[in-house]
């Protein structure tokens, strides 16, 4: 599909890549990895053909679609939610514009026979086409992706400008997976995303046959979806075979060899340095001394890894507070008419490690704030504990920082009469180092900047930490520093993320922020996820029923006689038999219409395909709007079928 050759590309001097090779095939799932700089997101452009590269040529299969998600600054304006995802569907779109020219066309008493047959043939052909397109549940579809990606329904017919920049992305996104591209390039695409969505996409990706080449910082996402893992290391092209993990595994033995031939060339560089200084001067030895300091020159150093630094940052001890650090009673918040909370009780005890999940605009970021005591209430009391002292750091919170000082500069802000000589050390361990610790928060990016305000909060010796979405902007080195940090802090945790990876050592408690509503689950991020079926909610009746059937299996056979056997089976047979029997009246009925519907169909082209059907106009457009609404609502009845056909397999596996 893509074939890179000898490509090569520098930046501000500084070569990214030289002279690689890589080819993309049909159907992989492929994950790039590389240090920030590296040359990530470039090389999705130089695919995509948004820039060049200084040198080699890229080969791109004949009629190939590329779908590309940049990283950021993406916005859509002037179109309904609906409508903008809809002209994703280019293909669809020309072909049925292309049919309404023909059957137009068609009309025309005066054109030849041999036209008409020709333009029949044409018809028949973009049917054909459309059909495999599967163009009349393509709206569906479309529907059934934005809600995927947590789109409501009232949100189809709002105007793309009404959203803000993570809706923005969300909408970029959808649009890439309607298209019908052979290769989609996404430039992390879980930025914006809560932990549903997050699922949704999961599934998706591992179920689509589109090629995939992913830039993502998180693990947890990249090793459910990908099988393949590229790196771009030291200007050069790693490929493995196998998903992150995998690839960890080949880095680990690889950097030890890197490491391991470092020593071997400085001893031998150290022996030759001897040798040199030692005969410098001695006639007879001249020719050897110039030898090896040509061989010197020509020495190619042995390059570490950067992530190899090995780096650990510890939060400072924190005092103890007392057994509840925080707590909120019949708690209120509203924006207006809009209501966040009402009546919202929520208790934060020592120790406990709480991870914030649920859908966006849940109220995760509100719950933060107003834990944090910087959103006021409407109604209901915030009681903080005996000695609980609060850090908080809020998503925009690095770019709150002040761009004109410099980043020691911005630390003894917050330093309180501590030596510079610590700050240096604390800062070293947020990876600045030397003169590094003079640059102007200004000229930072957006994951030096977090890595600065992460710093701050360590000076406060806060016993309660609420952090919202700290890992946004960090990359995998950065977010495994913090990762191990938290999980070894002493104090109390709140954080708000969907980065499952990276919640799973540090949290003991997850809590579900839905409708206005929070369920607290005594375990982790995995425990959580495998409660999902808790979480969405189910009916009581279903769950008792649930339960006896559970308690009907669980019985041993061989404790019962052969009459009680066969009087549990012929109860458990009238259980499924009243259990299935409305819906299988109504898969029923909906074959019926659609043997109906498929047969009329096929009528209708045997007469669409006879050009005698076009001598009369009226009859022509009469059978031509016939034969869409057809395909229209076969394609409702199709979409029927199988979601009854799934509840009834669902109610049958209970039995």
């Amino acid at each position: 599909m893509i074939d890179l050759s000898n490509i090569s590309l520098q930046f501000g001097g500084k070569y990214l890549f030289r002279d690689v090779n890589y080819k993309i095939n049909s159907g992989d799932k492929i994950s790039l990895v590389g240090a920030n700089g590296s040359g990530k997101s470039s090389l999705l452009k130089i695919i995509k053909g948004e820039i060049e590269p200084e040198k080699g040529k890229i080969y791109r299969q004949k009629k190939i679609s590329i779908g590309y998600l940049p990283q950021e600054n993406v916005t859509h304006r002037g179109k309904s939610l609906l409508d903008e995802a809809k002209s994703a569907l280019t293909d669809i779109i020309y072909l049925q514009e292309k049919e309404e020219i023909i059957t137009q066309r068609l009309t025309d008493k005066n054109i030849p026979d041999d036209e008409k047959d020709d333009l029949v043939n044409q018809l028949g052909e973009l049917h054909h086409r459309l059909e495999e397109l599967d163009s009349f549940s393509a709206e569906s579809k479309v529907e059934k992706i934005l809600t995927g990606l947590g789109f409501q329904q009232d949100d189809f017919t709002r105007l793309t400008e009404e959203f803000s920049g993570g809706w923005q992305m969300r909408i970029a996104l959808s649009k890439i997976l309607i298209s019908q591209n052979e290769i989609l390039l996404l430039d992390e695409p879980t930025n914006h995303l809560d932990i549903d969505s997050l699922e949704w996409l999961i599934n998706f990706l591992k179920n689509c046959k589109n090629a995939l080449l992913i830039v993502s910082h998180d693990k947890y996402f990249i090793n459910q979806v990908t099988n393949k893992t590229l790196e771009i290391f030291n200007n050069r092209f790693y490929s493995y075979s196998g998903n992150y993990n995998d690839y960890l595994k080949f880095k680990e033995e690889r950097d030890k060899q890197a490491e391991n031939q470092l020593i071997l060339q400085q001893k031998k560089i150290e022996e030759t340095e001897r040798f040199i200084e030692r005969f410098r001067y001695k006639a007879t030895k001249a020719k050897q001394v110039q030898s090896r300091i040509k061989m010197l020159k020509k020495i190619e150093l042995v390059e570490l890894p950067e992530n190899l630094e090995k780096i650990s940052i510890r939060f400072p001890e924190p005092p103890k507070s007392g057994r509840i650090n925080l707590e909120l009673i019949s708690t209120c918040k509203s924006y207006g008419d809009n209501e966040i909370f009402k009546d919202l009780n929520f208790q934060i005890n020592r120790g406990d490690k709480i991870a914030f999940v649920g859908p966006n605009g849940s109220g995760k970021t509100t719950l933060a704030k107003i834990l944090a005591g910087i959103c006021p209430l409407n109604g209901g009391q915030r009681v903080i504990g005996y000695n609980t002292i609060i850090s908080y750091y809020a998503q925009d919170i690095a770019d709150e920082l002040n761009p004109d000082l410099d980043i020691i500069g911005t630390m003894e802000e917050s330093a309180a009469g501590i030596p510079v000589n610590q700050l240096r050390t604390l800062l070293g361990s947020f990876l600045f180092h030397g003169d590094d610790i003079l640059k102007k928060i200004s000229v930072l990016s957006g994951g030096e900047k977090s890595r600065v305000a992460l710093a701050k909060m360590l000076l406060a010796k806060s016993n309660l930490l609420i952090l919202d979405e700290p890992t946004n902007h960090l990359d995998f080195s950065s977010k495994e520093i913090l990762k191990n940090a938290l999980a070894n802090f002493s104090g109390s945790l709140v954080i708000v993320s969907h980065d499952i990876d990276f919640l799973n050592p540090i949290i003991n408690k997850t809590a579900e922020i839905r409708k206005g509503k929070i369920k607290v689950f005594e375990g982790g991020i995995e425990y959580y996820l495998s409660k999902r079926e808790e979480i969405q909610g189910e009916p009581q009746a279903e769950s008792k029923e649930r339960n006896a059937n559970k308690t009907s299996k669980e019985i041993k056979p061989e404790s019962l006689s052969r009459k009680d056997l066969k009087k549990i089976e012929a109860e458990l047979r009238q259980k499924k038999y009243s259990a299935t029997k409305e819906i299988i009246i109504k898969i029923s009925e909906v074959e019926n219409k659609i043997s109906f519907l498929e047969k009329r169909e096929k009528e209708l082209e045997l007469d669409l395909a006879n050009s005698e059907t076009y001598i009369n106009a009226d009859t022509a457009r009469s059978k031509n709007n016939e034969f869409k609404q057809i395909k229209l609502d076969l394609a409702g009845y199709l979409k029927e079928w199988e979601y009854l056909s799934n509840e009834l397999s669902e109610i049958e596996k209970k039995f």
